[in-house]
């Protein structure tokens, strides 16, 4: 009896050995150089245990896009000498540009005029149309309740106009001035246009369909340069 436990014995040690012996040679031995095993819960900037502070010595913060140089309060940008393009430096329009730009360093006269000719030609083009959806963001209340009084007097004679911008000659920014955070630029605009108002019955009351018309218009537009909002709005209109 015991001699038969003796070979079962030996037997499940033998085959213990070669079991030890295979699982040794596929997953071989540590070495210590392993790469440690993988923990969701560790910052990926940082090893586990790794203070917030060490991690972050690495970031570096990138300049933002499109991001502009702050403006100093004196020298150069105080002059004006940036601006000279659009204003002759010292004059009170470069410093009126100046102080826009103190409050909203992404200020840029050019790309407002540009903003400004555009917007002109959708006000004059909503405005013969009788668009009041199109005018209501571009202006102010109160130049909107005038252009929605002249809208509804038109339509209540019965009268159209017909309407063709053929585009803008010249566009200048004739002054500027910053109440508080407010600021207003005054644009003078001389455009071209074919323009004819037709009665109720088609009859030709103004204008004519082969002419183009010279207009020069004088327009204010405001914003609150302490909004995230870029828009400016148009707050005042003069004919010249």
């Amino acid at each position: 009896m015991n001699g038969f436990l003796d070979i079962y014995t030996i037997l499940f040690l033998v085959l213990a050995v070669v079991i030890f012996l295979r699982l040794r040679h596929v997953l071989g031995r540590r070495t210590g150089h392993e790469r440690p095993p993988f923990d969701p819960y560790t910052r990926p900037d940082g090893a586990a245990g790794e203070s917030p502070a060490k991690g972050r010595e690495k970031v570096v913060a990138l300049p933002r896009r499109g991001a502009k140089p702050e403006v100093n309060a004196g020298g150069e940008d105080e002059r004006g000498e940036r601006w000279k393009k659009f204003a002759p430096p010292g004059s009170p329009l470069a410093r009126a540009f100046s102080a826009f730009a103190r409050s909203d360093s992404n200020f840029d006269p050019e790309r407002f005029l540009e903003g400004a000719k555009l917007a002109y030609e959708m006000i004059v083009t909503a405005f013969a149309a009788g668009d009041r959806n199109a005018l209501k963001p571009l202006l102010g209340r109160e130049v909107y309740d005038g252009f929605l009084e002249a809208i509804a007097e038109r339509e209540s004679r019965g009268e159209k106009i017909e309407s063709e911008f053929v585009g803008i000659n010249r566009a200048e920014i004739v002054d500027a001035a910053k109440k508080g955070s407010t600021a207003q630029m005054t644009v003078r605009f001389v455009s071209e246009m074919i323009s004819v108002t037709l009665s109720k019955s088609g009859e030709i009351l103004d204008g004519d369909r082969k002419a183009i018309r010279e207009v020069t218009d004088i327009w204010t537009f405001s914003r609150d340069l302490s909004s995230r909002d870029p828009n400016w709005a148009l707050v005042a209109t003069e004919a010249a």
